[in-house]
């Protein structure tokens, strides 16, 4: 018992540390979407109001990507017109 709570409060420490790198653009990015669910780069610009998509990959996803929340569904080629992200 004691070693499924310390197991558990190794883990909380470790939510607790990523929660501070999660910046207020990934958290918005992460609440329009849902897990498992592909979106492409366009749907989630609309959803969050953007229009520069480089905004979009400077402060949205490529932090969520390093962070490991974001993935993408065809990573061997980012740059492909049929690329989505899933949130994990």
């Amino acid at each position: 018992m004691k070693q499924i709570d310390k197991i558990l409060e190794e883990i909380l420490l470790r939510a607790d540390e990523q929660d501070e790198h999660v910046t207020e653009y990934v958290k918005k990015l992460l609440n329009v979407m849902e897990y498992e669910v592909p979106y492409t780069s366009t749907v989630l610009m609309e959803k969050l109001g953007l229009k520069s998509k480089e905004t979009f990959r400077k402060n949205y996803m490529n932090p969520a990507m390093q962070l490991q929340l974001v993935q993408m569904t065809i990573p061997e080629k980012p740059k492909s017109r049929n690329q989505r992200y899933i949130r994990r």
